[in-house]
């Protein structure tokens, strides 16, 4: 394949390569298997939160921060109890989350693209660089594959310190990656719509990852003009066979 066809991929980490809901293992540990499905998803759902509401706010504290701050919340709300000895092994155990079941057959592909030249493959995260490479290397599941990509994208850089779905973070993205200008050159693969969102905005191109098979129904692209992924496919290996079937048509 011709290098003028070479494909910038950019992976999220959280929730599209690495599954968020796999922490439940750990968290029934702690309060037992019923609590940890309540309070599994209520942390996801608050560290998602507060990153929108510190970035209104203008204000930015690392990710790690942030996540240790959602299990807090998730778990008062839940009613139960929290020692400072189980915040930190579940923060921890935060560095070491499973990978969703269609991640290894993608970065097997990825690793035959970017061996053959057409891919050049990235990991973009709100999470910080120490956060970042502790979770790739201690993943059960994601260790062996740190090798497939070429850099870490990360919006704790200095310069960016703000959360996604801020356009600054795209912009930093586009520029890591060596494509200032041409930010259409850039796929993002991720599994969060408000990832989506923000990098089509920001000029991307995004592949969506719709896991539950529910279709596109996320609504506030209709608001800002009629934004969508330009890809939506039920796993990253189709995510990854898509873009690389684009490249070579």
């Amino acid at each position: 394949m011709a290098s003028s066809s070479k494909k910038n991929i950019a992976f999220d980490l959280y929730g599209t390569l690495l599954s968020t809901e796999s922490i439940a293992v750990e968290l029934a540990k702690v309060f037992g298997d019923d609590a940890a499905r309540s309070i599994s998803p209520l942390w996801r759902r608050y560290q998602l939160e507060y990153t929108w509401r510190i970035n209104s706010m203008g204000i930015y504290r690392p990710f790690s921060d942030i996540t240790r701050g959602a299990l807090e919340h998730a778990v008062a709300e839940s009613g139960a109890a929290l020692s400072a000895g189980d915040s930190d092994r579940l923060v921890e155990a935060y560095d070491a989350l499973r990978v969703f079941p269609d991640v290894p057959a993608a970065l097997d592909a990825v690793r035959a693209q970017a061996a053959e030249g057409a891919i050049e493959a990235y990991v973009f995260s709100n999470g910080t660089d120490a956060m970042v490479s502790e979770s790739i290397a201690t993943s059960p599941d994601l260790q062996a594959y740190a090798d497939v990509f070429k850099g870490l994208v990360t919006v704790h850089d200095d310069g960016v310190r703000v959360f996604k779905p801020d356009m600054r973070t795209y912009d930093h993205l586009v520029r890591a990656v060596g494509k200032e200008g041409r930010p259409g050159d850039v796929w993002l693969v991720t599994g969060n719509p408000f990832d989506v969102i923000g990098a089509r905005v920001a000029g991307l191109s995004a592949a969506w990852v719709d896991r539950a098979g529910k279709g596109w129904v996320d609504r506030l692209g209709d608001v800002v003009g009629g934004i969508k992924p330009t890809l939506v496919v039920s796993g990253v290996d189709a995510a990854v066979e898509e873009i690389v079937r684009s490249a070579s048509s």
